[in-house]
């Protein structure tokens, strides 16, 4: 896909509650939560889903949900997030394939850096619960930075000033896509409010050498 696209998806105002109260008991004084296991969340993510569903029309019917993360971002818990990239993927237990590496646990689940093929043939989608004007931390993103490859964090600079940065406003309800491996941001809120963000990771993929996506 491109660099992202901003959808509205038809039920999505009525799904909120249902993410809401999927959502309501992970710890809101974190930066970021990531989740597995909540079930209420499966007829949402799934390809038939009004979430899932945003995911197989860019990727086709092979794709699932293999990673998700809540960011719940307030007035006392108003962080800012450095220029990245996402470089890892969630799977069920460590094994020794080639070109996976460095291996890490983050909050008791087993990452993996993958070959940077597979995550550039990923997708992900950030789900806005609340709405997110420019005041309140939208996400940035580095436009055509993705096509970059697999940077290093000394070429995050470089590449910054040949890609135009762009600001993910939302409303509550609507669904930004991109690239996963897209170089982004997002600085502190100058006038914070609650900002809650899914963020789901897809992928068409199947994983090499007995390596098995944990899954959402």
């Amino acid at each position: 896909m491109g660099d992202g696209a901003q959808f509205v998806p038809a039920g999505a105002l009525k799904v909120l509650d249902e993410l809401g109260a999927a959502l309501a008991k992970l710890p809101s004084d974190q930066a970021g939560v990531r989740i597995h296991g909540v079930s209420a969340l499966s007829a949402v993510l799934g390809a038939s889903g009004v979430v899932g569903s945003i995911a197989e029309a860019l990727m086709g019917r092979k794709c699932a949900p293999v990673r998700a993360i809540l960011f719940d971002k307030t007035a006392t818990t108003n962080w800012a997030l450095a220029w990245h990239q996402d470089r890892t993927i969630c799977v069920k237990q460590r094994l020794p394939v080639d070109g996976f590496g460095p291996w890490t646990i983050k909050r008791g689940l087993q990452h993996v850096a993958p070959p940077y093929d597979l995550l550039a043939r990923m997708v992900t989608l950030r789900v806005h619960l609340d709405d997110v004007p420019a005041q309140n931390a939208p996400l940035l993103i580095a436009l055509g930075s993705h096509l970059a490859g697999k940077l290093e964090v000394d070429a995050y600079a470089d590449v910054l000033e040949q890609c135009n940065a762009f600001a993910c406003l939302a409303k509550a309800g609507d669904v930004w896509a991109y690239a996963t491996p897209i170089l982004h941001a997002s600085a502190v809120a100058t006038n914070p409010r609650r900002r809650r963000v899914l963020q789901v990771d897809y992928s068409a993929d199947e994983l090499p050498g007995g390596l098995e996506w944990l899954g959402v």
